[in-house]
Order: C-alpha cells, then sequence, then structure tokens
C-alpha cells in the first residue's frame, strides 16, 4: 500500500490548532494504556542549555540538524480519553550519525553539532504536545525510535518509546519485541508520512500516549 501524503498546510494547520488526524475526546470509553518501556542507558547525563521542542536548530545557529525533519505531534489523555494538562513531555534520540546526547552515547567525534539530541514540552488544557526534531535512524542492536517520558504532577514518571510503523529491523528489535501482545506493541508504532510540497522532504507523525495515573512513590 502507498505511503499517504499529507499537505504542508495541513501539517502546520493541524500542529498549530490540533485538527490533524485528532479524534473526537470521548470517542472511546476505556482506552488501552501505552506500554512502558526502558528509559534506557542514554538518557542525556547533562541536559542542553537549549532544551526547547524544537531539536533541529540549536539556540540561534544558522545551519541545521542533519536527517530528514520530522514534525512530532499527539496528545497525553487518561484511560477515560481526558487530556492531561501539565504533563512535562520529554523526547531524547540519536542524531543522524547514530550518536546520543550522553556522554558514553556513541562516538563523540562523530556526533552532530547541529542536532539538540533531547527536547522538553508542557502540555496544556488540550493535552497536545509538539516538537520538530529528525526522523529516527537505527544503531547497532536498536531499530529506529524516540524516547518519550511523560511526567504529570504528583505522578510517577512514564517511560516508552515510539517506532516507525513498516520499518524492517522491528522484528530484529529486542526491546520492541519484549511486548508479548501485538495489539500493545502496535501502539508503540506509527506511520511517519512525507509531507506533501515539501522542498526539504519534511514527514509528520503522530504518538499519542494513554496513561494509568500512578501516584510518585
Amino acid at each position: 500500500m502507498a505511503t499517504s501524503i499529507i499537505s504542508r498546510r495541513r501539517v502546520l494547520a493541524g500542529l498549530g490548532g490540533g485538527a490533524l488526524l485528532l479524534s473526537a475526546p470521548g470517542a472511546f470509553a476505556e482506552r488501552l494504556l501505552t506500554p512502558a518501556q526502558t528509559v534506557g542507558p542514554f538518557y542525556p547525563d547533562l541536559l542542553p542549555l537549549d532544551r526547547d521542542n524544537d531539536l533541529v536548530q540549536v539556540d540561534d545557529g544558522l545551519t541545521p540538524a542533519s536527517g530528514t525533519v520530522v514534525h512530532l505531534h499527539g496528545r497525553i489523555r487518561d484511560a477515560r480519553g481526558r487530556p492531561l494538562e501539565n504533563a512535562l513531555v520529554e523526547i531524547w534520540q540519536v542524531d543522524a550519525h547514530g550518536v546520543y546526547l550522553h556522554s558514553r552515547g556513541g562516538d563523540r567525534e562523530r556526533r552532530d553539532p547541529n542536532f539538540q539530541g533531547y527536547g522538553r514540552f508542557l502540555t496544556a488544557a488540550d493535552g497536545r504536545y509538539r516538537f520538530r526534531t529528525i526522523r529516527p535512524v537505527p544503531y547497532p542492536g536498536r531499530t529506529p525510535h524516540i524516547h518519550f517520558a511523560v511526567t504529570l504532577p504528583g505522578q510517577a514518571r512514564f517511560a516508552t518509546q515510539c517506532y516507525i510503523r513498516g520499518e524492517r529491523l522491528n522484528a530484529r528489535d529486542g526491546i520492541l519485541n519484549a511486548i508479548a501482545d501485538p495489539k500493545l506493541r502496535d501502539l508503540l508504532i506509527v506511520p511517519f508520512v512525507p509531507v506533501a510540497g515539501s522542498v526539504a522532504r519534511e514527514q509528520v507523525a503522530r504518538f499519542d500516549i494513554v496513561l494509568g495515573l500512578t501516584p510518585a512513590s
């Protein structure tokens, strides 16, 4: 089946106003909870000074990060479909060369200095988040993925990972396939869709997270 293409106008309108591919609140009485996954060893050991939701541009630098730009967005909800406000959403991932921001996350000489490597976003009342980042790439032992952490006031931090639908390496990834139930596993795998008319060949991906709320210990 051919990959769907979304126009750049729809991407920008959807990310700004939340209209793109978003289902109505409460469409399902109960939703499957997003599977938790390991934070991994490469959460940044030193957070960058620039921690905004645009990972492609560092501070006021003029050179963008290498890689395919992805507009990554979604909604943080509870199991009843209610949007969660004041959720701190964090993402981190390797750069286009397969190197993390973490000091032991790969060959430091190959790391792209123009890729932020980490970003955060605080949800408003609608529970929506958005990032501009790059399409993740594989590195030895792992299929392409983006790490997520979500923290709500008074709740334990929730960690998971987002994967690319159709990526052949998914079938051999031990962390992804440790989720035995294919329906739950599929919740972490989303389409990365080309944006029609984008000269830079940008893509858009939507990754929703559904949380079962658990007080922090």
